[in-house]
């Protein structure tokens, strides 16, 4: 898949027309068609504003498919990202509300059998020094957690100002380390 039809594919996933994606970017409507046409390419400030606008990597972008694994190009689609604002979103221990303005998931490496294999993390703001986040909820599976991102996107679609866990896993705290595992059905 090449640049043109990548910002044409993540433009329609995130509900954006031509005209809505110029706008934020501050170029005409012609110049985002021009790019998914092919007949063009915006310059770099602009491709580093697209790069975190869906929250993919500058190589996504930029090489052809055959370059990356299907579990990198896999990795660049767990997220979700609210444009008109943020979305608030309980963690799963309901110690905090996260105004997100986008939300990630992540895979715990070296997960043993009694513990979570993903994590899903709000991102509330970003600053000079990186992105703020917190943790909303663990998950035992990749299907679960791109399900809740899923959810999460649709709801952010519907003009949703906030979101419930549907697919987290329950989890404890256990050990001097307060290791997340999960919890035993009594």
């Amino acid at each position: 898949m090449i640049f043109g039809e990548k910002l044409k594919l993540l433009r329609n996933e995130n509900h954006l027309t031509q005209e809505a994606l110029a706008e934020k970017l501050s170029v005409s409507r012609q110049a985002v068609s021009k790019w998914e046409s092919g007949t063009g390419y915006p310059e770099t400030e602009k491709m580093l504003e697209l790069s975190k606008m869906f929250n993919i990597s500058l190589d996504y972008l930029l090489l052809d498919g055959e370059y990356l694994s299907e579990e990198k190009e896999a990795d660049t689609r767990s997220a979700a990202r609210s444009y008109n604002g943020k979305i608030a979103i309980m963690s799963f221990d309901k110690s905090n509300v996260v105004n997100c303005i986008s939300v990630k998931s992540s895979k715990i490496l070296a997960s043993a059998k009694n513990e979570p294999s993903y994590i899903l993390t709000g991102i509330d703001k970003i600053t000079f020094l990186g992105e703020h986040s917190t943790i909303l909820g663990f998950y035992e599976n990749a299907d679960d957690v791109q399900k809740e991102i899923a959810a999460i996107n649709e709801a952010i679609a519907s003009g949703e100002h906030s979101y419930k866990l549907q697919c987290a896993t329950d989890v404890e705290y256990v050990g001097l380390f307060a290791q997340p595992k999960l919890k035993k059905e009594e």
